[in-house]
């Protein structure tokens, strides 16, 4: 290679992306999905029969570019969300980016290009698919595609995979569709989206929750007086929106607005510890009620062979250099998001989950959430956290067939329900009648 050649190569292609970036902007506002995806496909994926010819050479320089493994995810990613930001404004046009993440999952092998450059384009593209910027558009289409009849949906890793839920839990979507490059208009889009998505659940369930009160009520007053027939216009069904079994989800909207333990729920259990930290001097002290605290809702044969330990153990050794000092915010914050590292899973590069398997496995999905719950009733600014930690099991098993996990989707279900029932607008102490 000559010295031409080499600084060719080498040079920075910044030139280059942002022509081809202002190219999108403009046939973005100028032309149709069609037409947008269209270009996509000749441009990204056949690699061939561009007709725009300083976009196709301005695009070859960046693939020949030495750094280009390194910036083409990124240039890739910014190409995707100028068409993406400008379609998610328009309801109409949403479906479309189900259609680009589509075109993109169809991307051709490397081996069936002629040029040398159509080769690289093609694996950088492939390369693009296994990258974190995909895969939140991905999960984007995904939960777009989600509102589609089951028949009609375009986005599937596996059939029915744990992915394929995205939609059904809000609360995941922040730490699973967005990052820190994240426009300032798609963090809107998914806030509009999360909301959307929550006030009808909240609405199907406080339905749901209505019409089994009925149905228990009107049961009783037909058996009060001998009668065993009911007319059905009198117990219409209304769906259960959840996936759970009609029982499971009687008896966790039992167990969150019910008696948990001494006769109190877990909203009277929080402000009891609330009002006893707050006389509580070292962190030290903080630490010791903070286990008896969390233990106190753990079936006793469980926690002392197999739980009790451990949890004592951890919180003796968290943060030990302050352990005489007065107890703060900080303090308080920092001990509860540990906490959740220790119960339910670390971090994506240390993904074990061996404990939060063993308590479901004794506890069950329902009590296991509670007593993550009674952690973030004693301070909601961590709630954000206890949801990342279930967005790296998300991520963890999203290509994972629904039915090689139930664990996990009982345990999504659970605190979809948990965080409703406290942290919703709608009122669900009716269940208790049942």
């Amino acid at each position: 290679m000559d010295k031409n050649q080499f600084n060719n190569r080498s040079h920075s292609t910044r030139g280059e992306q942002q022509q081809i970036y202002d190219h999108f902007i403009y046939c973005a506002k100028m032309e149709s999905p069609v037409q947008i995806i269209e270009r996509f496909n000749y441009l990204f994926i056949k690699t061939s029969g561009y007709q725009d010819n300083r976009i196709r050479l301005a695009l070859e320089i960046i693939v020949n570019a030495a750094n280009a493994e390194v910036e083409f995810p990124l240039f890739l990613n910014r190409c995707c969300h100028i068409i993406v930001n400008r379609w998610q404004m328009h309801p109409q046009l949403k479906i479309e980016i189900v259609e680009l993440v589509a075109l993109l999952e169809r991307a051709l092998p490397p081996s069936g290009a002629i040029s040398r450059t159509a080769r690289n384009l093609r694996q950088l593209v492939k390369n693009f698919l296994t990258t974190e910027h995909y895969l939140k558009m991905q999960r984007l289409a995904r939960l777009i595609d989600g509102s589609q009849e089951p028949g009609k949906r375009r986005i599937e890793i596996v059939g029915n995979s744990v992915g394929d839920l995205i939609q059904r839990y809000p609360y995941l979507h922040k730490h699973c569709l967005l990052s820190e490059s994240s426009s300032t208009g798609f963090q809107q889009t998914v806030q509009t989206i999360q909301a959307g998505i929550q006030d009808s659940y909240e609405l199907s369930l406080a339905q749901y929750v209505t019409h089994r009160v009925r149905l228990i009520q009107t049961i009783k007053k037909y058996k009060a007086a001998n009668q065993t027939k009911i007319p059905k216009r009198l117990i219409q069904p209304v769906s259960n929106p959840t996936l759970l079994s009609d029982r499971e989800l009687d008896r966790a909207l039992r167990h969150y607005t019910g008696k948990v333990s001494r006769n109190y729920t877990y909203s009277d259990l929080s402000k009891s510890f609330l009002t006893h930290s707050s006389q509580i001097r070292s962190y030290r002290e903080f630490k010791a009620d903070l286990y008896q605290y969390i233990i106190s809702g753990v079936d006793a044969s469980y926690g002392e062979q197999r739980f009790n330990h451990k949890l004592d153990q951890y919180l003796q050794n968290t943060l030990t250099d302050f352990d005489d000092r007065e107890l703060d915010e900080f303090l308080t914050l920092r001990t509860y998001c540990q906490l959740f590292k220790f119960l339910v899973v670390d971090s994506k590069s240390s993904s074990n989950h061996e404990r939060y398997i063993d308590l479901i496995t004794y506890l069950g999905e329902t009590q296991t959430i509670g007593l993550l719950l009674k952690l973030v009733l004693l301070c909601t600014k961590v709630k954000p956290y206890l949801e990342q930690r279930f967005s790296i099991l998300f991520s963890h098993y999203e290509s994972v067939a629904e039915n090689e996990a139930p664990w996990l989707i009982k345990s999504l279900e659970n605190l979809q329900v948990a965080f409703s029932v406290y942290f919703g607008q709608a009122d669900f102490s009716l269940i208790q009648i049942i």
